[in-house]
């Protein structure tokens, strides 16, 4: 951007971006943070100069006093850095939070206690505390990711073109294994829980032998289903979010109500320190790991935060999995303290039927209900993505990227980042008669919602959660990676002005965020430049938003973490195949 005129006056009442402001005063900088803060108010005045280079998407450089003759950028690039975000940074943590702890706790949460009683109370909890460490560490890979991408367009798809190119169809398949296995477990959740609502409402049910059959209920719903399947729009549908934080909350006070004022006749053997064998174990493992699968929102949450900071991710992804491993393990235990053994894979279908576990059952049914049309969308995109994809069709974008940017945006693009073209009526119609079909069929045959999302873990959920992540931070960090070396080149260069700013006198309002972004660059001294500060500073303090942890260890973790998704992929989808665990 230009920068040619003399800033305005203190009594002026507009501010033109194309304005320029040579070695000044102090007081003429006052005059600048005070219409900035008039033209961009925020809470924290201290950002207010930040918010104006925020609210423009070719940022302008902002020049600083104290330099004869000249004038310097701070900002130069579009690719907005962590911790440069304008605005207040209080609260974010916590209203990010929890959209987070709702698309992480969903139908998994039902057939926790079933997974426990194949490895006992202690092996139990310790694997729904791994799982949930291995899946925040994806999610924190996907984080570190996204600072090599323009703000606002990370993706999987985006980090595929940069990355490997062909790897955008292994991502679009597990996103439809993924959508269709949910979509056939919310079917057969329907199918459970129906006629114990119906008895509810109606003891005298029971006479009429349909009203109580599985099958019957899974078919009308579907008449339901189908009209919604068939819009190209759903944004009415989001709504249903509140009801599923009521129906989760209100799961677990019935779970641990019946747990704390019931003792079941028929309880099973409960094992607290044994377990059930390896296979039994292994089989289960997707079940857990599923629960905690939401990656493939991340790079949309990353997108929207306002607070993006090292700190503030972790802050929202420790207490979102958190969270979600607390509600598991409570449900869990009580779950399975309550039944024993012979706790089934829809613990809320085991309740009888009064007026609690009745209201809890039809609001779980409702909110399923709305949530099929819901998986059916991604799954018919990312479908006809794979139907579509051919080898090295993004070789191209590589060499093509312009070089103020890491990758090239796409002008129309789903929820995840693949550029999308409007699909034909009958194409549309032929892919979702496909899902609607496949999945009714599947539902009416398999009545077990444990095994299905054992088989959706074993697959969607571990490509989406361990392999994508730990492959594409492994290979996007390469020291020899121009895009790495591009990122630590251009943090150093911004690391570097504010340390000859603060040296001179002059601190801009925000520079302790521009320390945190020199933090990118830890490790990787000698790449592109070198590190502005001593490197024990970064290495050996602990820190909370966990930048002290070395490149190369980084990247070594990441490709643990893919491997050891391949191992989990490998081995459960044998046991589930071939050793079919039944209660």
């Amino acid at each position: 951007m230009a920068l040619n005129k003399p800033y305005p006056a203190s009594g002026s009442n507009s501010l033109d971006p194309s304005q320029t402001l040579h070695r000044t005063s102090p007081d003429a900088v006052e005059a600048l943070v005070q219409t900035c803060a008039r033209q961009h108010p925020t809470k924290n005045k201290s950002h207010s100069l930040f918010a104006l280079v925020s609210a423009d998407d070719s940022y302008p450089a902002i020049p600083l006093p104290n330099r004869p003759g000249a004038t310097r950028t701070v900002i130069q690039q579009k690719r907005q850095p962590w911790g440069l975000a304008g605005g207040t940074t209080q609260g974010c943590t916590s209203r990010r939070s929890m959209p987070i702890t709702y698309l992480v706790v969903g139908a998994g949460t039902l057939a926790m206690p079933s997974a426990m009683s194949h490895m006992g109370v202690l092996l139990g909890t310790f694997i729904i505390i791994w799982s949930g460490i291995t899946s925040a560490f994806g999610l924190y890979l996907q984080a570190r990711c996204a600072r090599y991408l323009d703000r606002g367009h990370s993706s999987f798809f985006a980090l595929s073109q940069i990355t490997y190119p062909n790897a955008a169809v292994v991502f679009d398949a597990a996103i439809a294994i993924k959508c269709f296995g949910v979509g056939v477990s919310y079917l057969i959740i329907i199918g459970d829980l129906m006629p114990g609502v119906v008895l509810g409402f109606n003891p005298n049910a029971g006479d009429m032998p349909f009203l109580v059959d599985r099958h019957f209920w899974i078919t009308a719903f579907m008449l339901v289903i189908i009209p919604l399947a068939f819009l190209r729009r759903l944004d009415s549908l989001k709504y249903t979010s509140l009801i599923a934080l009521v129906s989760i909350g209100y799961l677990i006070v019935l779970v641990v109500y019946h747990y704390a004022a019931e003792t079941h006749p028929d309880r099973g053997q409960v094992r607290i320190i044994t377990w059930a064998g390896p296979v039994s174990m292994l089989s289960s493992l997707p079940v857990v790991i599923f629960a905690y699968t939401c990656h493939q929102n991340m790079f949309s949450i990353l997108n929207e935060i306002k607070d993006n900071s090292p700190a503030s991710i972790v802050g929202v992804i420790s207490s979102s999995i958190g969270s979600a491993a607390s509600i598991y393990i409570l449900v869990a235990i009580t779950g399975y303290l309550t039944f024993g053994d012979h706790v089934v894979g829809n613990i809320v279908s085991m309740y009888p039927a009064n007026i609690a576990s009745t209201i809890g059952k039809a609001a779980i049914v409702i909110l399923v209900m709305f949530s099929v049309p819901l998986q059916i969308h991604p799954c018919r995109a990312s479908l006809d993505a794979v139907l579509k994809w051919r080898p090295n069709r993004s070789q191209q974008h590589a060499s093509s990227a312009p070089h103020h940017g890491l990758l090239p945006t796409a002008t129309t693009t789903d929820s995840h980042g693949s550029p999308t073209a409007p699909m034909s009526d009958l194409r549309f119609a032929l892919l979702t008669t496909v899902i609607i079909t496949g999945s009714y069929i599947t539902a009416l045959t398999v009545s077990s919602l444990d095994r299905v999302l054992a088989y959706v873990g074993s697959t969607g959920s571990t490509a989406i959660s361990f392999i994508l992540p730990g492959l594409f931070f492994y290979k996007i960090s390469d020291p020899e990676s121009i895009h790495h070396q591009r990122l630590t080149k251009e943090d150093d260069d911004v690391g570097a002005d504010s340390d000859n700013d603060t040296e001179d006198g002059f601190e801009p309002a925000g520079s302790a965020l521009l320390e945190s972004v020199a933090s990118v660059a830890s490790g990787t001294s000698g790449v592109g430049g070198s590190s502005v500060r001593p490197r024990y500073r970064w290495r050996r303090k602990w820190r909370w938003d966990l930048e002290h942890i070395e490149h190369g260890v980084l990247r070594k973790l990441s490709l643990c973490l893919a491997v050891y998704g391949m191992c989990v992929m490998a081995v459960c989808l044998v046991m589930n195949t071939f050793f079919i665990v039944t209660h």
